[in-house]
């Protein structure tokens, strides 16, 4: 029941218990997102953490008779070697792989929202098949499953491992671009689809004149990131005998009697390398996702 307080006009009180409203100090929650603020973030602020890491090669030595300047002097000499064969190697693998998966992916994402259920149906499988197995396993069956020749009217072609690994790298990632697809597809509203339809627009036109078109920046910072997320994934190769700059890593320590000084810097130059080149991917996500955020 509520009672009139004595010379408050305008105001009453209750015998029932009520919480009033509080808000914590600060910037509302809404905007207080981990997006935003690692976005904010210097671009110095990566580099400055991966300083130790990059100065680690240079003083880590053994108490044998390797030195600073011995395993700084060994690791100065092979590295042309690894940049060029190596980790070139690997941004190949991860263009191609991304590539193909890109292409596949549109094909079987838009599959995922056919209205011809066999098809619907048979998509979905295989984007949860690839989509939810282990990288190394698909690229171990890849591997065996695969021919090292193909014999076509008379004619050998050879396929190298690293072909190998485009295919079997390009598996996941065409189920997880399927995946971005089918999502950014069905987040638009469904007003855009009635207005079309009373435009007398049909599906394909509807589909490719009005929805893709507002679907394309949704998809490119989640597309970004599966790019930086498969380029740190080529290593796996290494596995299948492919020379990339793990394997030259390891060919060169075996060059120079397999010390085991040297695996860390040698390792730690490979770490290096990845994250140089997949660091500025990730902040310059972070802005795009910060820049295509939907505004409520």
């Amino acid at each position: 029941m509520a009672r009139n307080i004595p010379g408050i006009t305008g105001r009453s009180r209750t015998d029932l218990a009520v919480l009033k409203p509080f808000q914590l100090p600060g910037k509302p929650s809404h905007e207080m997102n981990m997006t935003v603020w690692l976005a904010n973030l210097p671009p110095w602020t990566g580099l400055v953490l991966m300083l130790p890491l990059l100065l680690w090669p240079f003083t880590s030595h053994a108490a044998g008779s390797f030195t600073i300047m011995t395993a700084f002097g060994i690791l100065t000499k092979w590295m042309p070697f690894l940049l060029k064969s190596g980790f070139l190697f690997n941004i190949v693998i991860s263009l191609f792989s991304m590539l193909f998966g890109t292409i596949f992916g549109i094909i079987l994402g838009l599959a995922q929202i056919s209205k011809i259920a066999p098809i619907r149906r048979l998509s979905w499988f295989v984007t949860q098949l690839f989509r939810n197995s282990p990288w190394l396993v698909i690229l171990f069956i890849v591997l065996l499953a695969l021919p090292f020749e193909i014999v076509i009217f008379g004619y050998i072609i050879y396929v190298p491992d690293w072909m190998k690994a485009v295919f079997g790298l390009s598996l996941p990632v065409m189920a997880n671009i399927s995946e971005i697809v089918r999502g950014a597809v069905q987040s638009v509203p469904t007003a855009q689809w009635e207005a079309s339809e009373s435009l007398a627009f049909s599906r394909q036109q509807t589909l490719w004149r009005i929805i893709l078109p507002q679907c394309f920046k949704r998809m490119i910072p989640p597309w970004m990131n599966w790019y930086a997320i498969l380029t740190m994934a080529t290593p796996l190769c290494s596995l299948l005998g492919v020379e990339e700059i793990i394997t030259l890593s390891r060919q060169a320590m075996e060059s120079e009697n397999n010390h085991p000084e040297l695996l860390v810097p040698f390792y730690s130059f490979a770490l290096g390398l990845f994250f140089i080149y997949c660091y500025p991917i990730a902040r310059f996500t972070m802005r795009l996702e910060r820049k295509y955020a939907v505004k409520l």
